[in-house]
């Protein structure tokens, strides 16, 4: 007898026997058993997660000769029919070889006669996006009146591509991807009842390739058995799929968890001497790293297995943000690995920045961690690590400072920055501290408005005046007044007093320091772009115009 794969062999033929897909099957075990059928159904999910089977578990239910239920026989000749695809009142399109209107025609042309030998004629339409105005035309005609022997079950994985006009006549179902646990438990539950050998950790790295499909899960396990000659270990499988071994994954983790440069790239070079996907490299480091985020919020690993000691120590040794700036970055460059010219500097590039942008670390101008006024401070530890060290020190300069200051990054000296200025004033507020103090409370929304808009007039004892400028006098609604005096009272006396006067002034609020300074910054950008010699040149050999609109400072 000739082989048959898994994923005929293991096609489910009852509902108890789909994986996931509960909200589903819930629906459509209520319908059988109470007799509220509907006439057209619509599967839609991605592939290999379960449509036509559904479907045509759903025709045995409909036509089985002990009933219309949930729990068909399995046992009669209309069900094992079906299971044999050979029962005549199932009749499966494939839209994609059927798109023509001609042939719907003549395939609606015979709904209106009566099912042979099955309670009712069923049409399982697959991939029925596919079909072409035309024919959605002459299926539409159909939907509108069907006649109470037919029933309708179409599938696609592009709902969007079919007309609102079918849609809004069947009952739609989205099948979900599955879970990878899900994946591997039916793997799993399979291998053993092939009476097959395998590693747990095989079965896991094949749950994760099938990215949600069971049928895509079955395939590669196939593959697998075949590759590693009847059984199944993790190393022949990592090599089939071309996955990295783990441990070279968590050693680089471990560099940056060191901020060790030089080690990283060493990391780097051995992954290169056996020339791996790296996009499929910055995936499991990608997944790494959502791992040890979950230790860190729940403290477990979601997934089982040898590495998780060392994810364990990872996730005491990372700061959460860390984690997440390092996970951010592994997605971005495997996005970039498409555009740059070599995979392996794409890699390396993703690694650098990694360790280029980390938080600096934050001390007290005492020289302790935590509280008071704070200066960045790198955390490389090798010399090799000195110019990453510096970017991520700048970048973490400028993100440290308030709203409307100045963002250019100076030169770092000994990896260290200039202390930036407080962001408040202990006592008395006075009238140039007042954009410092919005940005010190924290103020969000309409409040935040408000205030920027508003010029410090006075603070004396337990009273704070403000000048609002007569054309913004529309945002002076009572609720933000309060909501701004509270906020105050946290922030400098519990008993202070709020007054707004609305008046002209000449002095500048922070909403408008802040339209200035941006109106500087880009007045210097055109300035700088015209000035710029390639540009000049590029005016005059095209007689070329600059649009000054285009132009964004950094």
């Amino acid at each position: 007898m000739s082989y048959q794969v898994l994923a005929r062999k293991w096609r489910p033929h009852r509902f108890e026997d789909v994986v996931g897909q509960e909200h589903v099957l819930r629906a459509l075990a209520n319908a059988l058993d109470s007799d509220r059928l509907h006439h057209a159904y619509l599967f839609t999910g991605t592939r290999g997660t379960g449509k036509t089977t559904l479907a045509r578990i759903l025709a045995k239910c409909l036509n089985c000769e002990q009933g219309v239920s949930s729990t068909p026989c399995g046992e009669c000749d209309t069900c094992r029919s079906v299971d044999e695809g050979r029962f005549v009142d199932l009749i499966e399109v494939d839209a994609a070889s059927r798109a023509k209107v001609d042939e719907t025609r003549d395939l609606m042309d015979n709904v209106q006669y009566a099912p042979s030998v099955g309670r009712f004629k069923v049409y399982l339409i697959d991939e029925v996006h596919m079909f072409s105005g035309h024919s959605f035309n002459a299926l539409l005609k159909t939907l509108e009146e069907p006649p109470p022997h037919v029933k309708f079950l179409l599938a696609t994985t592009e709902p969007k591509r079919i007309p609102i006009t079918i849609l809004s006549r069947c009952i739609q179902f989205n099948l979900k991807h599955l879970a990878p646990a899900q994946i591997e438990s039916q793997l799993t539950k399979i291998l053993d009842a092939e009476t097959l050998s395998y590693e747990p950790a095989a079965c896991r790295l094949i749950a994760q390739s099938a990215e949600g499909s069971l049928r895509d899960g079955l395939s590669l396990l196939d593959q697998a058995i075949a590759y590693g000659n009847g059984s199944l270990a993790e190393a022949p499988v990592r090599e089939m799929l071309g996955t990295l071994d783990a441990g070279a994954l968590l050693e680089i983790l471990e560099q940056l968890a060191q901020a060790d440069a030089a080690g990283l790239m060493r990391c780097a070079a051995r992954l290169a001497e056996h020339q791996h996907d790296y996009a499929a490299a910055l995936a499991e480091i990608s997944n790494c790293l959502y791992r040890i985020a979950v230790i860190q919020v729940a403290g477990s690993d979601p997934e089982s297995g040898v590495d998780s000691e060392r994810l364990q120590a990872l996730a005491q040794e990372m700061s959460p943000e860390d984690v997440q700036l390092y996970y951010q970055i592994a997605l971005q460059g495997r996005r970039d690995l498409a555009m740059t010219p070599d995979p392996q500097v794409g890699f390396e590039m993703t690694l650098v920045r990694m360790l280029a942008f980390r938080p600096a670390v934050a001390v007290a101008s005492d020289g302790t961690a935590g509280g008071g006024q704070t200066r960045a401070v790198s955390q490389a530890t090798t010399s090799a690590a000195a110019p990453a060290a510096a970017v991520g020190a700048q970048a973490s300069a400028a993100l440290a400072k308030p709203a409307g200051a100045d963002n250019t990054a100076s030169a770092p000296t000994d990896d260290a920055v200039a202390e930036p200025r407080p962001a408040t004033v202990a006592g008395t507020l006075q009238p140039d501290d007042w954009g410092q103090a919005i940005d010190a409370m924290q103020l969000s929304g309409l409040v935040r408005q408000l205030a920027s808009h508003c010029v410090l007039k006075q603070h004396s004892g337990q009273k704070l005046e403000l000048i609002m400028p007569p054309e913004h006098e529309p945002l002076l609604a009572s609720v933000q007044q309060e909501r701004l005096q509270q906020a105050l009272r946290d922030y400098l006396d519990p008993d202070l007093k709020l007054v707004i006067t609305v008046e002209k002034t000449e002095r500048e609020s922070p909403a408008d320091v802040r339209l200035r300074e941006a109106d500087e910054r880009q007045r210097e950008a055109v300035r700088a772009v015209e000035q710029d010699p390639l540009v000049q040149s590029m005016m005059e050999t095209f007689n070329a115009e600059i649009d000054p609109q285009s132009i964004q400072p950094e």
